[in-house]
C-alpha cells in the first residue's frame, strides 16, 4: 500500500482536465438522440481517466484504477475488496456539460481500507477545487471549509438529490420516494433547490453554502467524493433515518450539526 500521497500532483492531475474541458465547453452541439448522447458521455469518460491515470499512474503505479457506474446497484454496496484504489466519477453532472449548462465538476476519491481516504471536487467554471483528506480537515482553494451555523428554518438552504438505478429491477417506489422527500423538505425547510452534481453539493454543505443535503435511494459513486469533504469540514453525515452512514446504505442526509440538531426530528418522525 502506498504511504505517502502527493495531495499537490493530485489536485493540479484533477484541475488539469479540469480546464481542458472547459476549453471545449459549449463548442460541441447539444445531443438529440440517445446514441449521440451515450456516445459524447463515454467520449467525455475515457477522456477524463486517460488523462487523469498519465498524470497519476506514473507516481502511484501499484494503485489500480476503478470507475465508479452509478447504474451499478450491486457494485455500490461495499467497497472493493483492495488495500486501496482510485475510484473516478470522471465528470459528475456531464449532462449539463453537454446541454451547455454551468454545474458540472470533475471528482476523484482514493479509496484506502474501504473508506474515502483522499477525494477532490474540482468546479472549474468557477475555479474552485474542494479536496479533503481523511483526518485532515477540508478545503477550498486550500482554505479551510466549516458547515453552516444556520438555526432558523426558514432560512435555511436544502437540496434534494436522485440516483438513476433501473427503478422497476433495482429500487422500487424510488420516484415516490423522492416526491415525497421534496414534500418533507418543502414543508420544514424555507428554500428547496436541485443544484447538480452530486459531489459539489455536498461539498458546498461543508462549506456553509447549502445547509441540509437529502437523498433517499442508493447512489454511493456519486456521494463519496463530496462525503468526505462534508464530513472533514464537521457536517454530520446521516441516512435520511438518523442513524450514522455507512458504505452501502441507501439513502443520505449531510448537514450542518446545528441545522441537524434543528430539522433531524422533523424530517424523519414520519417515515
Amino acid at each position: 500500500m502506498q504511504t505517502n500521497i502527493n495531495i499537490s500532483l493530485v489536485l493540479e492531475a484533477v484541475r488539469q482536465i479540469g480546464d481542458t474541458f472547459l476549453l471545449h465547453y459549449k463548442n460541441t452541439a447539444i445531443p438529440t438522440d440517445m446514441d449521440s448522447l451515450m456516445d459524447r458521455l463515454n467520449q467525455l469518460d475515457e477522456q477524463c481517466l486517460s488523462s487523469l491515470k498519465a498524470n497519476l499512474l506514473p507516481a502511484y503505479p501499484d494503485i489500480p484504477w476503478f470507475v465508479g457506474d452509478e447504474f451499478d446497484k450491486a457494485g455500490q454496496k461495499q467497497p472493493l475488496d483492495l488495500p486501496e484504489y482510485w475510484l473516478c466519477d470522471a465528470m459528475d453532472g456531464a449532462i449539463q456539460y453537454l446541454q451547455h449548462l454551468p454545474g458540472w465538476t470533475i471528482n476523484l476519491v482514493l479509496i484506502r481500507q474501504g473508506q474515502p481516504y483522499l477525494s477532490v471536487v474540482y468546479a472549474p467554471l468557477e475555479g474552485e477545487l474542494f479536496w479533503a483528506q481523511q483526518g485532515k480537515g477540508a478545503y477550498l482553494n486550500n482554505q479551510p471549509v466549516h458547515p453552516s451555523t444556520k438555526t432558523d428554518p426558514a432560512v435555511m438552504v436544502a437540496v434534494f438529490d436522485y440516483g438513476h438505478q433501473d427503478e422497476a429491477a433495482f429500487a422500487p417506489n424510488l420516484n415516490q420516494q423522492v416526491g415525497t422527500a421534496v414534500t418533507r423538505l418543502l414543508d420544514h425547510v424555507g428554500i428547496v433547490r436541485n443544484y447538480g452534481p452530486h459531489g459539489l453539493q455536498l461539498a458546498n454543505v461543508g462549506a456553509g453554502r447549502i445547509d441540509l443535503f437529502y437523498q433517499p435511494g442508493l447512489d454511493t459513486f456519486n456521494w463519496l467524493a463530496g462525503l468526505l469533504i462534508a464530513r472533514e469540514a464537521g457536517a454530520l453525515v446521516l441516512t435520511t433515518t438518523g442513524q450514522a452512514w455507512q458504505w452501502g446504505d441507501d439513502s443520505l442526509l449531510v448537514a450542518a450539526p446545528s441545522v441537524a440538531k434543528t430539522l433531524l426530528t422533523s424530517l424523519v418522525k414520519d417515515l
